[in-house]
């Protein structure tokens, strides 16, 4: 049987109405181009506001020397810190969402942005979670530690002095994982906290079919590997992504079908107003 989840009515946000533009970024690592592709997908397509969404990749940084940081043994993606640079890619203004790739969004962004509150630096889920298994993904080492998982996704007030400060390149190429991940650069009333369901851990989290409204996930995090990996295919909501996966690739193939039909004769591709270019 496939994953049930109850619709849930989101509401539009203000930012909506005003037509407000919002930066997300996501996490990129080469050997999960699908989960980047299908998370992007799913926010798109189920927001009602205008999203810039981007990956990090990591290489991209480095060429354009703004992350040196060499790369740890702990580090089972190539995001696993810079992520911590999203308020300077931001320009260190308005808000900006982080989430890993590993990521379905099930419900319209504009509910999650419509969380955010000036007086707090980051916003994310406060998980208390502490997995079980040592390795995730495709055989990646599994580290357990404080506040494991709250990174993973983030609302980020990108203008607060203290980001400002604290998340530079330097900073992220050089401060301890600990520093980075437990957001040791900020008071603990500084991290305001988002609902669960929007960083809903596959193996951790429960619906609770008494109270789906509250437990029911926006956001699914496949945080020990999602479907795309061969040893966790048939995990949890895996079937929910790989529908995602079918009608992304589904739009491609159109796309591409569309393509053909535009190719004249000769091979050139022509505008809509028959012009050849």
């Amino acid at each position: 049987m496939g994953s049930e989840i109850p619709a849930i009515p989101v509401p539009v946000s203000d930012a909506a109405e005003a037509g407000e533009h919002f930066g997300v970024f996501i996490g990129y690592d080469p050997r999960e181009d699908a989960a980047y592709q299908v998370c992007r997908r799913s926010l798109l397509r189920r927001s009602s506001i205008p999203l810039s969404v981007q990956p990090i990749r990591q290489a991209d940084l480095r060429a354009a020397g703004l992350y040196w940081r060499p790369r740890g043994p702990t580090e089972s993606t190539e995001f696993s810190f810079t992520r911590f640079l999203t308020p300077y890619l931001a320009g260190f203004r308005g808000w900006a969402l982080f989430v890993d790739c590993d990521f379905l969004f099930l419900a319209d962004p504009a509910a999650l942005f419509a969380l955010r509150r000036p007086e707090f630096a980051v916003m994310c889920v406060h998980h208390n979670y502490a997995p079980s298994e040592t390795t995730k993904m495709d055989g990646a080492v599994q580290t357990v530690y404080p506040r494991k998982n709250w990174s993973s996704l983030v609302l980020y007030n990108c203008g607060h002095p203290k980001n400002v400060a604290a998340l530079t390149p330097d900073a992220v190429s050089t401060q301890s994982g600990a520093f980075l991940h437990r957001f040791m650069w900020l008071d603990d009333n500084e991290i305001g906290e988002v609902p669960f369901v929007w960083n809903f851990l596959v193996g951790h989290n429960r619906v609770n079919p008494a109270d789906p409204e509250s437990t029911a996930p926006k956001a699914i995090h496949y945080t020990s590997g999602g479907p795309w990996f061969e040893r966790c295919k048939d995990c949890e909501f895996a079937d929910l992504w790989i529908k995602e996966l079918e009608e992304l690739n589904a739009e491609k193939k159109a796309e591409e079908e569309k393509g053909k039909e535009k190719r004249v004769p000769n091979g050139d591709m022509i505008k809509a107003n028959g012009e050849c270019f």
